[in-house]
C-alpha cells in the first residue's frame, strides 16, 4: 500500500533560473491553486507541482509531476565536474604533448612568426619565456582564445578558464626561466651533442634538457634555411645507435615537424621564388627522392614541374629517405594533402599551370601511395581538388588566353581529362559540351579560313574526339559531345564536298580507297555524318564492276587496307 502523500510547488522566478521549492501540502487542490495564483500574479515565470508518494519498504519518495505551467525550461549546458575542469593541460607538463604544442602554435601564430620560432622553442629557451612574459598582452589574448570555446562547451564560467589558464601558463614559464638560471641546458660550445645525451642517460628531465640544448643552438638564426641547416649538423654529431641518439634526434624532428609546417619556413627553406604547386611538388621529392628520380628518367618532361632540392633540404631528404625521421615524412605528407583539399590555389596567376602542376603532382604521389599515404587518401584529395577547378571562376581563367573557340574546346578537353571523380568528370563535360554544341564553335569551322583548309579542320575535329574519348567520362556525355563534334565535321565536309570530289577524281582505285577508308575510320574526319559518307562511298567503289576486276587481279594489294576495313566497320 502507498504511504503518506503530500504535494510541493515549484517555481523558476525567470526563465533561465533553477527551480526552487515554494511550499509542501497534504491538499491536492490548494497546492494547485497557489502555484496558478503565483503564475497569473507574475510572481513566477514558471511553476510545476508535484505529488510526492513515501515508500514505506525504502523510504523514499516517488515524484510524480502534477502541474506544469509557465515558460519552458532552458536547456542548460553540461557543466564539467570540477575534478574535469579546466583545458585538457592540467600540469606545464601536458604542454609539451603534440597536441598541446600544436594548440600553442595556433593561438600564438602572429608572435611566435614575428620572432621566426616556434613553439617546441618558447617551450624549451629562457630568453623566449621571459619575452612572452613580458609582452602581457600576447599572453593574455592566446589564454582568452582557449577559455571562451572551452566554456561555452562546457558551461563553466571564462574567468574560471582563464584564471585556470593562467596559473598553468605562469608555473610553465617559471619551469623554463629557473632552468636557465640553474644552467640546466649545457651550451654546445663546450661539448659536444653526443657527450651531453651519453651523460644525460637515464636522467629524469632528459627530454626536457636535451630540447633545450638543440633550442639553444637555433638561438640567433633567422629564416628556415640556415636553421634547418643548423639542425642537419646536430643530426650529423648525435651517437651513433641506442637510446642516447634517440634522445638526440627527437628534439630535433619535433622541431623539423613545427618547422615545415609553417608556410613562411617552407619558402625559405625551398626557396622563395616557388609558387605553392612547386613548394608541394619540392616537398614530396624530398620526402620520396628514389621514386621520383625515377619517374623523371622515365618521363625527362617531369623535370620542369618538380624543382630540384638542394642545399640543407636535400640533406634532409636524403635523411628522410634513410628512415631516419618518419613522423616528419608522415606530417609533409598529410601537409600536402591538407593544401590539396584546401581553397587555395595552387598558381593563383596560371590557370593552365595549375592543370600542369596538379597533374605532376598526382603522378608523384601515385607513385609514393602505398609507402607514405594510401591510394584512397590520394585520390579522395584530388577529387576535392578536382571540384576547385571546374568552377565557372576558374574556367573563365582557364579559357581566358584563348584566341579561338577551337583552342577553348581543345582547353577544356583537357580540363576534363585532367578532374577525377565521377561529379567532377560531369561537370567539367558540361563545360566542354557547351563548347562544342555553340553555334560559334559551328560558325568558326565552316568559316572561309586562309590558315586551315577544310581537310584540315576535319583532322582537328578527328583529334578532338580521339581527345575525348581519351578523358574517361560517362557514356552519356562522351556520346553527346562526339555527337555534337561529328555533326559540325558533316557540315563542314558537306559544303567543301571532300568525300564526293575524291569518288570521282582520277587518282588510283587504291589511293581513293585508303584516303576514304582513312575518314571512315574517324582518323582524318570526325565519327558523324562525314565518316558515314565516306564509308558509304567505299562501299560503292569496293561494289563497282571495274574495282572488282582491278582487286581480284592484284589481291595482295588489299593487305594494307585490312586494319582500315576493320577500323571503318567494314568486312575485310
Amino acid at each position: 500500500m502507498a504511504g503518506p502523500v503530500h504535494y510541493e510547488v515549484y517555481i523558476r522566478k525567470t526563465a533561465p533560473a533553477p527551480w526552487s521549492l515554494q511550499m509542501a501540502t497534504e491538499d491536492r487542490a490548494h497546492a494547485v491553486q497557489t502555484a496558478e495564483d503565483m503564475l497569473s500574479d507574475d510572481r513566477a515565470a514558471a511553476v510545476r507541482v508535484t505529488k510526492e508518494t513515501l515508500d514505506p519498504d525504502t523510504m523514499e519518495f516517488n515524484s510524480v509531476t502534477v502541474l506544469t505551467r509557465g515558460a519552458p525550461e532552458v536547456q542548460r549546458k553540461r557543466v564539467v565536474p570540477e575534478d574535469q575542469a579546466g583545458p585538457r593541460c592540467s600540469a606545464p607538463q601536458d604542454f609539451y604533448a603534440p597536441h598541446a604544442r600544436e594548440t600553442i602554435s595556433r593561438v600564438l601564430e602572429d608572435w611566435l612568426g614575428r620572432n621566426g620560432v616556434t613553439a617546441f622553442e618558447l617551450l624549451h629557451r629562457p630568453d623566449l619565456a621571459e619575452k612572452l612574459e613580458a609582452s602581457g598582452v600576447e599572453l593574455q589574448h592566446a589564454i582568452q582564445k582557449i577559455a571562451v570555446p572551452e566554456s561555452q562547451d562546457v558551461g563553466q564560467p571564462v574567468h574560471d578558464l582563464m584564471r585556470h589558464y593562467q596559473k598553468l601558463s605562469d608555473q610553465a614559464v617559471e619551469r623554463v626561466v629557473a632552468a636557465g638560471r640553474r644552467n640546466l641546458f649545457p651550451s654546445l660550445e663546450d661539448c659536444s651533442i653526443a657527450d651531453i645525451a651519453h651523460r644525460m642517460a637515464g636522467q629524469p628531465d632528459r627530454a626536457f634538457i636535451m630540447g633545450g640544448v638543440v633550442c639553444g643552438a637555433l638561438k640567433g638564426l633567422r629564416g628556415g634555411r640556415p636553421r634547418l641547416d643548423r639542425l642537419m649538423d646536430l643530426a650529423e654529431r648525435a651517437p651513433m645507435d641506442g637510446a642516447p641518439r634517440a634522445m638526440v634526434m627527437v628534439p630535433i624532428e619535433q622541431l623539423l615537424c613545427e618547422m615545415l609546417g609553417a608556410r613562411t619556413s617552407l619558402a625559405d627553406m625551398l626557396g622563395p621564388s616557388l609558387d605553392q604547386g612547386a613548394s608541394l611538388a619540392a616537398v614530396v621529392r624530398m620526402v620520396a627522392p628514389r621514386e621520383i628520380n625515377a619517374l623523371i628518367a622515365q618521363d625527362p618532361r617531369l623535370a620542369l614541374q618538380v624543382p630540384a632540392v638542394d642545399g640543407p633540404a636535400a640533406r634532409l631528404g636524403a635523411r628522410l629517405e634513410a628512415g631516419h625521421f618518419p613522423l616528419l615524412s608522415a606530417a609533409l605528407a598529410r601537409m600536402v594533402l591538407r593544401e590539396l583539399m584546401s581553397p587555395r590555389r595552387l598558381r593563383p596567376n596560371d590557370a593552365a599551370g595549375e592543370i600542369d602542376i596538379l597533374r605532376t603532382l598526382a603522378m608523384t604521389l601515385t607513385v609514393t601511395a602505398g609507402r607514405l599515404l594510401t591510394l584512397d587518401e590520394v585520390q579522395t584529395a584530388f577529387n576535392e581538388r578536382s571540384k576547385a577547378i571546374v568552377t565557372a571562376d576558374f574556367v573563365a581563367a582557364y579559357v581566358k588566353s584563348c584566341t579561338t573557340v577551337l583552342c577553348e574546346a581543345e582547353a577544356l578537353t583537357r580540363l576534363c581529362e585532367n578532374v577525377t571523380g565521377v561529379a567532377n568528370k560531369r561537370s567539367a563535360a558540361r563545360w566542354l559540351s557547351a563548347c562544342v554544341g555553340s553555334l560559334r564553335f559551328e560558325s568558326e569551322m565552316r568559316a572561309q579560313s586562309t590558315t586551315q583548309t577544310a581537310a584540315q579542320k576535319l583532322g582537328v575535329l578527328a583529334g578532338l574526339q580521339r581527345a575525348v574519348r581519351a578523358c574517361g567520362l560517362t557514356e552519356r556525355d562522351d556520346e553527346e559531345i562526339n555527337t555534337a563534334i561529328g555533326a559540325v565535321g558533316g557540315v563542314v565536309e558537306a559544303e567543301a564536298r571532300i568525300v564526293m570530289m575524291l569518288a570521282r577524281s582520277p587518282a588510283p582505285l587504291l589511293q581513293k580507297l585508303s584516303v576514304l577508308l582513312r575518314l571512315a575510320a574517324g582518323e582524318t574526319a570526325p565519327l558523324g555524318p562525314a565518316a558515314d559518307r565516306a564509308k558509304a562511298e567505299a562501299v560503292k567503289l569496293f561494289r563497282a564492276p571495274e574495282s572488282r576486276a582491278v582487286l581480284s587481279a592484284a589481291p595482295e594489294t588489299l593487305a594494307p587496307l585490312k586494319g582500315l576495313m576493320q577500323a571503318a566497320g567494314l568486312a575485310a
